[in-house]
């Protein structure tokens, strides 16, 4: 079953999938169609191990899976992750580019 496939099938079953978590195996056994926005905060360079605040948009069939960490958090902190999956590519991204501007 793909992340697709199975957000369709919650959807059907009446669950509110915005804020869903996807299942362990489904998450990180598929990859994406595409990939539409990526953006990391990342000023102490490439190199750095550290937790840094980015926001990612990536398309799965119909669906589309935002994620990230908000830039409030601040550089090397944990938390104030976030995530939203919707149909909808324009509020996709605007929620993405939102959280780290």
């Amino acid at each position: 079953m793909t992340i697709s496939e199975w957000l369709d099938e919650k959807e059907a079953e009446g669950v509110d999938v915005s804020q869903i978590a996807l299942p362990g195996d489904l998450a990180f056994d598929e990859d994406p169609d595409e990939t539409i926005f990526f953006e990391e905060l990342r000023p102490c360079g490439f190199l750095c191990r550290g937790n840094h605040p980015f926001s990612t948009v990536e398309r799965f069939g119909d669906w589309y899976v935002c994620r990230g960490q908000d830039k409030k958090a601040g550089i090397h902190a944990t938390g104030m992750e976030w995530r939203l999956i919707t149909k909808d590519k324009d509020l996709a991204l605007r929620t993405a580019k939102s959280r780290i501007e």
